[in-house]
């Protein structure tokens, strides 16, 4: 295989509308953004109807559902191969909350595959890029809640009662795997990486109307079927020390079959090396600071807020901080 096919990819993004959006991703990170409000930006998608394109190189133009069907498992990696064939199994997000997004939850697999036309689920986690003084959001439900008492609830309007809050601050990390009642609220910009699914059942939606004037549809019986009440991985996370030396320290954040995320933190000047070794595409996202990701062809430089997708069959390469810096590196094993 040439290896001009073979280079750490960036990609055009896909810009969501919904009403509860903003224009922080272009005040704060210097985003060239549509005009109009803009809630959610897709960095790396292959999710239908919404890919996203390579900006430059050989498949400069082609979509990621075009790059994953040509090279298949040497792109995507033996490990994602065998555990979900010849797709890519994620969704790299941006989200600008400028009003409070709706109490909603989120299949797993094997309700998805089984009621959802073979979609897959959605666990997904979000690290809090900027957060405005006493920003929270709604992860899970207040001990002793019942699935009885939840639906009643829901169905009476007085749920908000039962909602779990959290405070959050620039660096949080939020696990939310499936099953969890959750919403993101007004006042946080968040990385949102997720499985490669939209199915959404949204339970309340703070008495909002959509943009047609009407109230936006709920999805309270289904999604009462899949709340679990009692995910111990649920919430906020504890990011665990793997490596601390050199001035390069690695942090584990979230760590499951469906996808492995690590922080890395580097003093200015400090290298991190890596491979990719044949199992799993990585994906690396410079979150505050810049560098350069090297590697056998021409470097690449990176700076907040932007992520690449290492192929595979990259090789070796590494991350170079031009000063302090804080990267994402997502990953499959």
């Amino acid at each position: 295989m040439p290896m001009v096919e073979i280079y750490p990819m960036t990609f055009e993004p896909v810009f969501r509308d919904y009403i509860w959006g903003g224009r922080n991703l272009e005040t704060l990170y210097d985003r060239g953004l549509p005009e109009g409000i803009v809630a959610e930006s897709w960095d790396i998608s292959a999710f239908p109807g919404s890919a996203t394109r390579i900006e430059s190189g050989y498949w400069k133009w082609r979509t990621l559902v075009d790059v994953v069907g040509d090279l298949g498992g040497h792109f995507l990696g033996t490990v994602v191969r065998e555990r979900f064939g010849i797709k890519f199994p994620l969704l790299f997000k941006l989200l600008d909350a400028q009003q409070d997004l709706s109490v909603q939850v989120h299949p797993d697999d094997a309700y998805a595959a089984g009621n959802e036309n073979g979609a897959w689920g959605k666990s997904e986690m979000w690290y809090i890029l900027h957060a405005e003084p006493g920003a929270e959001l709604i992860c899970g439900l207040v001990p002793g809640t019942t699935h009885a008492g939840l639906e009643a609830a829901l169905r009476g309007g007085s749920i908000e009662s039962m909602l779990q809050r959290v405070k959050v601050q620039a660096g949080d990390v939020i696990n939310i795997p499936a099953g969890t009642v959750h919403a993101l609220l007004a006042g946080a910009v968040v990385a949102e990486i997720q499985q490669n699914s939209d199915t959404t059942f949204r339970l309340h939606d703070w008495g909002r109307v959509g943009v047609d004037g009407q109230p936006r549809p709920l999805q309270v019986a289904t999604g009462c079927l899949v709340i679990n009440l009692e995910n111990p991985q649920a919430g906020k996370v504890s990011p665990l020390i793997v490596h601390d030396k050199g001035g390069v320290r690695i942090e584990m954040l979230v760590d499951s079959p469906l996808f492995t995320t690590e922080r890395i933190t580097l003093e200015p000047d400090a290298v991190y090396a890596n491979h990719c070794d044949g199992t799993s595409f990585q994906v690396i996202g410079c979150i505050t600071g810049e560098g350069k990701l090297t590697w056998s062809g021409a470097p690449l430089a990176l700076r907040a807020i932007r992520f690449a997708l290492l192929p595979a069959i990259l090789g070796k390469y590494e991350l170079k901080a031009a000063v302090a810096s804080t990267w994402l590196r997502t990953y499959i094993h």
